[in-house]
């Protein structure tokens, strides 16, 4: 068992209110956040438990995979390898659940190259923690007005942009900047359209306070068992990357790949990857690094997931056969069963969907989850787990090894009772369940 670190609050951390970051000269709020539950704070059971070491691990493993894999021979000793692509870590929307400013803590002291986020708010978040590394704001919105390009310089932060009036208001504070350029090859979502590349790569090649760092796509695709379309979309941003460099352009950076990308199309590392769920111990693609061999590499090892949600027993009853319970009482006990209910709910980012539909482990054993799934309270239906009473720990997530078995529920488990993705049940979890940090 590890030991629980709590992080300690203090006059920098998001939501305290005194963050000269969080303000502007005129002592007006620019950037608020809501505060995260805080373990120091906590009343009732229910908390995530993260666990820094395997992130670390998770990072070793994603760096091991981007090492070249074919075997040295004295004919290819003197040629110097191709340099491995760094590592930019995903932290948007906290960190996929996890609590950002920790594991950027944790990934910079590792040495993880760079973070991206979405939000400027996110990146200041970083910033007002203490991360000195680059930071990526990938979302590209920085505000209706100057203020928000302002704190990008002031936080010394890395914008993304996509349409040529965004380099007119860079250039307009008359300071240099570099940005990377993001280009829809295929997602139809954010980046330069390709009837506006040109306009975009113009406005870069008039304005030489605005510098041309890197240059990024988004794959949609590189989950799919055909990696055409992410092959296609590899061609179009070669052939972009040629349109800009005539141009005299030169970005330094190049990036197209998220989890899946990297792990199974090596043309798709380019000079940087942008692993995000990954890192955080889910495979993106069922059996990836587990089973799955592709043409570039061997299966990875397993990748060690980093959030642990539980809580505790707060009530138990025994129901006699034919008993209906909770909203709308959508379940009724078949024989005599015994019930225990669990304060956490879909508040808390246990989705209700999992209603007669999910499990949870109690003492190392799975145990149904019963009824509707309400705001703060969860029935599970312990009739087969002996013993089982009042304070005995309950596992939404993660592993359990009790003393009537070992066993783990997996977001990707979770994911498929819910009818959705792993990415939504791990940014689900609601800041009102506070994040306890274990370091092994």
């Amino acid at each position: 068992m590890f030991p629980l670190a709590e992080p300690t609050m203090s006059s920098t951390d998001p939501g305290v209110g005194n963050d000269p970051n969080h303000g502007d000269h005129d002592g007006a709020p620019r950037v608020l956040r809501p505060r995260r539950a805080a373990p120091a704070d906590a009343v009732r059971p229910t908390r995530a438990e993260v666990n820094l070491g395997n992130l670390r691990f998770n990072l070793r493993v994603l760096e091991r995979a981007l090492e070249p894999q074919a075997p040295r021979t004295p004919a290819t000793e003197a040629t110097p390898a191709a340099p491995r692509a760094a590592i930019w870590g995903v932290l948007k929307a906290d960190a996929y659940g996890h609590g950002a400013p920790a594991v950027a803590r944790t990934l910079e002291r590792a040495g993880i190259a760079g973070l991206c986020v979405a939000l400027l708010e996110e990146a200041i978040e970083l910033r007002s923690a203490g991360i000195q590394i680059p930071i990526l704001v990938m979302g590209g919105y920085y505000g209706p007005r100057r203020e928000g390009l302002e704190e990008l310089l002031a936080n010394d932060l890395v914008p993304v942009i996509y349409h040529a009036e965004q380099v007119a208001d860079l250039a307009s504070l008359g300071r240099p900047v570099g940005v990377h350029l993001k280009v829809d090859t295929g997602m139809g979502r954010l980046g330069a359209a390709p009837t506006e590349l040109d306009g975009v790569i113009e406005a870069l090649a008039a304005s030489p306070s605005v510098r041309l760092d890197g240059l990024m796509t988004h794959l949609a695709c590189a989950d799919d068992d055909d990696l055409g379309t992410t092959e296609e979309q590899l061609a179009r941003f070669s052939a972009i990357e040629a349109r800009a460099r005539a141009a005299g352009l030169t970005p330094r950076i190049r990036h197209a790949a998220n989890s899946a990308g990297m792990l199974r199309v090596a043309a798709a590392r380019l000079d940087a990857v942008r692993p995000g769920i990954a890192l955080f111990g889910v495979p993106p693609r069922a059996g990836l690094g587990a089973s799955e061999a592709d043409s570039t590499r061997a299966p990875l090892p397993e990748l060690r997931p980093v959030m642990r949600v539980r809580s505790e027993i707060v009530s138990v009853r025994d129901l006699p056969q034919g008993e209906r319970i909770g909203y709308g009482h959508t379940w009724q006990s078949a024989r005599k069963s015994r019930i225990a209910t669990v304060p956490m709910g879909y508040a808390d980012g246990l989705s209700r969907h999992l209603s007669n539909r999910g499990h949870a482990l109690v003492r190392g054993r799975r145990a149904p989850i019963v009824g509707a799934v309400s705001m703060d309270l969860t029935m599970v239906d312990v009739t087969d787990v002996p013993g089982s009473r009042l304070g005995d720990e309950v596992v939404f997530l993660g592993a359990q090894d009790g003393p009537l078995g070992k066993d783990v529920i997996s977001a990707s488990e979770i994911a498929d009772h819910a009818g959705t993705i792993p990415w939504e049940v791990l940014t689900s979890i609601s800041r009102r369940v506070p994040r306890f940090y274990r370091e092994p």
